[in-house]
């Protein structure tokens, strides 16, 4: 116990830890209460944050702000508009095509896992096989009928849909043109001695600004090219099955994983089992391998140093607390938590020296 209390003792008197410590808890408890409220804001910060970089580049090479941020505006309209009208109606569509075509497709194969089973029955006993159609089965249709309702759409989803289409553009410019005036403000607030929580914002900033922009070249690249595979080989439901697998990699080891079943679901339903299934698993698994040996590495070379262990707690942990968006920034929430812990250990260790050095004179 006096451990403990020596450890609060030693932390409450550097007063730079206290600052920070209070900001992160600041921050915490903001996103916690009133998180959905701010829900619009914080997606045009989040926005803003990644379109920063081109308007960045267009000012260092002499541009006025205004135009800089003009064009780094339009680019972002020109990208949303050929989403919405391109892109995301065909993987709507084939949304809803394949959650109501789910049933027959784990017919599909129930009947394809029984005559393996009777071909090999010392692999699976019926009864281990019956269990997994009821488990299987259930959950797959459950999930299915209740996607297929909640994409009819509901008022209040189609009114919050308008409120972000009209209000978070609007704020990206504005949080793109005055960006530096913000920051500003919100710097006014601060106490004076924060070169702790200075150094931390540094360098989360400069490796999440990064590691943003680099997952969503990722999601993208990954998910063309994986559209294109499934075109060549003819897969049914290319588009979603692309998105799923652009999307596979916010999740680093568990994307990929969780990705193949339905992959392979529609494979099996498609052609059967055979040698065309073993084509739709082996491109994914060749898309998988090549994002993490080679795009992956040449994007996030240097970027964030975290060990496996340490993405896969980091996921859980913020998924388990904001859902989906906890598991998108879970490694630029985990890069927080490292940079704190580095610039905490580096400042005891700093102290100690001035210490040390305060006893020799």
């Amino acid at each position: 116990m006096n451990v403990i209390t020596d450890w609060f003792k030693r932390t409450l008197a550097d007063r730079q830890m206290v600052v920070l410590s209070l900001l992160l808890v600041l921050v915490f408890l903001t996103l916690a209460l009133i998180g959905d409220m701010l829900a619009p804001a914080i997606a045009a910060v989040v926005i803003a944050f990644l379109l920063d970089g081109m308007a960045q580049f267009l000012r260092a090479r002499g541009m006025r702000n205004i135009l800089a941020t003009t064009l780094t505006f339009i680019m972002f309209l020109l990208i949303s508009f050929v989403a919405i009208v391109g892109i995301l109606p065909p993987i709507i569509s084939q949304f809803g095509e394949f959650f109501s075509q789910m049933p027959s497709m784990v017919t599909k194969l129930q009947t394809t896992l029984v005559a393996l089973q009777q071909n090999y029955p010392e692999i699976i006993s019926p009864q281990q096989l019956n269990g997994l159609f009821d488990q299987v089965g259930d959950e797959m249709i459950a999930m299915g009928q209740s996607v297929v309702k909640s994409s009819v759409g509901e008022i209040g989803s189609l009114i919050t849909i308008i409120v972000y289409l009209i209000l978070v553009p609007v704020m990206v410019f504005f949080f793109i043109k005055d960006r530096d005036k913000i920051l500003a403000w919100f710097a006014d607030f601060m106490p004076n001695d924060v070169e702790l929580a200075n150094e931390v914002w540094t360098d989360v900033l400069a490796k999440s600004g990064d590691y943003a922009r680099g997952k969503v070249y990722e999601i993208l690249i990954v998910g063309f090219v994986s559209f294109a595979a499934y075109s060549i080989i003819d897969l049914r439901f290319a588009a979603f099955l692309a998105m799923l697998t652009g999307l596979s990699v916010i999740i680093p080891y568990i994307g990929a994983a969780t990705v193949t079943f339905p992959v392979a679901i529609v494979a099996l339903a498609q052609w059967g089992f055979g040698p065309d299934l073993a084509v739709a698993v082996g491109v994914y698994l060749v898309l998988q391998a090549l994002d993490g040996n080679l795009l992956a590495p040449l994007l996030f070379s240097e970027v964030v140093k975290l060990h496996p262990n340490a993405i896969i707690l980091a996921i859980l942990f913020f998924g388990g607390i904001w859902g989906l968006w906890g598991v998108f920034f879970a490694i630029p929430l985990a890069t927080v938590a490292d940079a704190v812990i580095r610039a905490w250990i580096k400042r005891k260790r700093l102290l100690a020296e001035a210490q040390v050095s305060e006893e020799k004179s």
